[in-house]
């Protein structure tokens, strides 16, 4: 029966086809090396394809060993920042040296406008004997004697003639400021020994007076010596008026007066003489039997301490120092200068590696 065998057949070589495909898909890589090796012409032809397609192909920077180009533009960035960040600052300080040289030009000339007053003292143990000129008027010197340490004896005959142990010299001359009046001066030397704490103690005594209160005129000039040496004496008093002021002593106390003596250096080099007194007045009690209608008039004259005070303008500006800061200011600009300088440099040529690079990138891609 030649039918069912036919059937039988077919089955087979079907059931034959499906286990073949089967294994083809599930046949591993060691069959298809192995088929390529037994095929190594058609193997070099598909590598020469491959090769030819991966040529046309630009690989990263990565893969040929250098660093990303993320990696790298960001250095670059930094860099940039932090060169622009330097500028800045020296651009800053640039600006603050800059206000520093207005400044101190300013202030100098400031100071060459405003000169500052120096004060400094001058210890001695003797001073040039001042001169001291009285205008008693109608009153009279009754005595005058030169005492040590404060001390002064009691009065003795108060009211009548006593000695006279004082430099005295007597001048008339004309009023500086009228040139009709004449003036009668009674010029007494002053104390000298201040460490001694010398005095001089005169007394006055006025007869009658015509006037509600009664006190006597005194001028103190520099140097007693100087007046003595004079050969025209009635000038020199007349310039001492001029110069100095005058005080006054009132019948009736005891006037104390304690002088200091200040020296003013003016711009143009000569130097003033000025007096400061310090006063203290005491009353006098009268204790004669028949006290009449006449005052008497006592009066010391003292040094108040052993310093001189000498008073100048002085200019604080010192162009010397003045030059030295200007100096390192300048410094300092150049020096900032230079850094910017280099610096742009430095970013420019940054800048043209980077275009640089890029248009090499650019060329290679194309």
């Amino acid at each position: 029966m030649p039918k069912p065998e036919v059937s039988a057949s077919y089955q087979e070589a079907r059931r034959h086809w499906k286990v073949m495909n089967q294994q083809i898909s599930k046949r591993p890589l060691s069959e298809d090396v192995e088929r390529v090796s037994e095929n190594p012409t058609e193997e070099r032809e598909g590598d020469m394809e491959v090769h030819e397609d991966s040529s046309s192909v630009i690989l990263p920077d990565g893969e040929l060993g250098t660093t990303t180009p993320s990696l790298r533009f960001s250095k670059t960035c930094l860099k940039n920042v932090f060169s622009v960040i330097l500028l800045f600052i020296y651009l800053l300080l640039m600006a603050v040296a800059v206000f520093l040289v207005y400044q101190t030009i300013s202030d100098f000339r400031e100071k060459l406008k405003h000169p500052v007053m120096s004060v400094t003292y001058k210890e001695v143990s003797f001073y040039d004997a001042p001169g001291i000129a009285f205008y008693p008027g109608k009153a009279q010197l009754l005595s005058c004697k030169h005492h040590y340490y404060d001390h002064i004896p009691p009065l003795v005959n108060p009211g009548q003639p006593g000695d006279i142990e004082c430099t005295t010299q007597r001048i008339n001359y004309t009023d500086p400021f009228t040139n009709q009046t004449m003036k009668y001066a009674l010029v007494v030397q002053g104390p000298r020994d201040v460490k001694k704490r010398e005095l001089v103690f005169l007394q006055f005594h006025l007869n009658e007076t015509d006037q509600d209160f009664s006190a006597i005129d005194y001028l103190l000039f520099s140097s007693f010596q100087e007046f003595v040496s004079s050969p025209e004496k009635a000038k020199f008093m007349k310039d001492c008026e001029s110069s100095y002021s005058s005080w006054k002593f009132s019948g009736g106390f005891r006037t104390w007066v304690k002088m200091s003596l200040v020296k003013t250096k003016e711009e143009d080099g000569s130097e003033t003489v000025e007096f400061k007194q310090e006063t203290s007045v005491v009353n006098y009690i009268d204790q004669r039997t028949k006290p009449g209608s006449d005052q008497l008039f006592f009066v010391v004259f003292e040094w108040k301490d052993p310093f001189i005070q000498t008073v100048q303008d002085i200019i604080t500006a010192n162009p010397w120092n003045m030059i030295a800061l200007l100096c390192g200011i300048f410094l300092a600009l150049f020096k900032a200068a230079d850094f910017a300088k280099l610096s742009v440099k430095w970013m420019i040529k940054i800048r043209r590696r980077h275009l640089k690079r890029t248009r090499q990138v650019t060329n290679h891609i194309s």
